[in-house]
């Protein structure tokens, strides 16, 4: 396999177990470099566990993850996150206590102060999410849900990053609030942002997705393009075991 070709991410044989509970049963993934990858399945198939592994907040027992050619496996989350990927995880991770621009603070950790945070990369974020610059001085904890979410996707974004995994975007959030986020995205997409995404809402999900893997039980069940699973209902129903045509 020639270097142009190899994923920034490949998961090979991951095995996770939690306690006394086995949760990945040998996951194999890859998310190529500058694409958007859809991590879909049902409740309970692993999602979430995939991406905590691979940002060691749970250890793999067995198998490689191995991100722009080294192996994670064993390694700390902060170095993790110091090889270049941020995480949202499903409850945002955002300080309530704190101010906005203290909660962005936190993620530049190339700043001393607000107002050393990169002033381009600063106006990129608020062109994504004008919500952050409007609220800049309010306590995060006042936002609501979908502002919450817009301020940990900025936080993932407020330093240049590899990877981006974001553990279901669209959770809970009002139609209008999914498009902006949508267009986020997109314009993440264009920039030529390397995305894992965990994602319900399969109409969220085959508008961004490049490629997808549908995963059951602990392992990768299918893998392929977005488009090919958008075309094909059967295979819909077969993977996720309903009309996805029509889920909201």
């Amino acid at each position: 396999m020639s270097g142009a070709s190899e994923p920034l991410l490949q998961l090979s044989g991951v095995h996770t177990h939690i306690g006394a509970y086995h949760i990945l049963h040998g996951v194999d993934l890859d998310v190529p470099a500058g694409r958007t990858t859809l991590l879909l399945g049902r409740n309970g198939a692993g999602k979430t566990t995939t991406l905590r592994t691979i940002m060691g907040l749970w250890q793999a027992s067995a198998g490689s993850v191995r991100f722009d050619g080294r192996d994670l496996v064993g390694e700390h989350t902060p170095g993790i996150a110091q090889q270049g990927i941020a995480y949202v995880p499903e409850n945002m991770g955002i300080f309530s206590d704190l101010t906005v621009s203290e909660n962005m603070l936190l993620a530049a950790r190339g700043a001393r102060t607000a107002a050393a945070i990169d002033a381009e990369r600063l106006r990129w974020v608020f062109d994504l999410f004008p919500a952050i610059r409007k609220f800049w001085n309010h306590p995060a904890g006042l936002l609501s849900g979908g502002q919450k979410q817009m301020l940990a996707v900025s936080r993932a974004i407020v330093e240049p990053r590899k990877l981006i995994l974001v553990d279901e975007p669209s959770k809970g959030l009002a139609p209008s609030i999914i498009q902006n986020m949508l267009s986020a995205f997109r314009q993440l997409k264009t920039a030529g942002v390397t995305m894992l995404l965990v994602e319900q809402n399969f109409n969220f999900a085959r508008q961004l997705g490049d490629t997808v893997a549908v995963m059951d039980d602990g392992r990768v069940v299918h893998s392929g393009s977005m488009a090919e699973l958008s075309d094909d209902e059967s295979l819909q129903q077969r993977l996720l075991g309903l009309s996805l045509g029509a889920h909201h």
